[in-house]
């Protein structure tokens, strides 16, 4: 099954700290998922991503890395999907962005897993049924 790797995991793999045990769980489950070719990139993740690199030199290099993945094209299900799982999350007390709602909409309309280690996501589960991604690792 394929997964969304959310921006708070990147970050995490991205991290140059070699000696935390937690970060070098993540680095191993992305290569994995790269090497069985279940990664899903989101633009709005890649540009999270790059958002707020100052050095330029960085911001290429991270830029160029992502090359070697496609992003999933835009769709109006997308959009109605995350509008609908905010209004639910809201009837029930729970706040969210507009960017979570669409990833939980693009996981949940193509059945793929989220990877991810923002809780917030673990509460929009409890609404709507969108199917977390468990590392191997940890």
């Amino acid at each position: 099954m394929k997964v969304i790797v959310d921006t708070s995991i990147w970050s995490e793999a991205l991290r140059r700290d070699t000696k935390n045990s937690k970060i070098e769980s993540i680095r191993n489950e992305i290569r994995e998922l790269i090497d069985e070719s279940r990664i899903i990139v989101l633009g709005v993740i890649l540009q999270e991503l790059l958002s707020g690199i100052k050095n330029k030199t960085q911001f290429i290099e991270l830029k160029n890395h992502f090359e070697a993945f496609d992003i999933e094209k835009l769709k109006k299900e997308y959009f109605i999907t995350a509008a609908d799982f905010y209004n639910q999350c809201r009837q029930k007390g729970i706040q969210g962005s507009h960017i979570d709602f669409y990833i939980c909409a693009v996981a949940f309309v193509n059945n793929w897993l989220l990877y991810t280690n923002n809780k917030d996501f673990n509460n929009y589960a409890k609404i709507i049924k969108i199917k977390l991604y468990k590392c191997r690792y940890e």
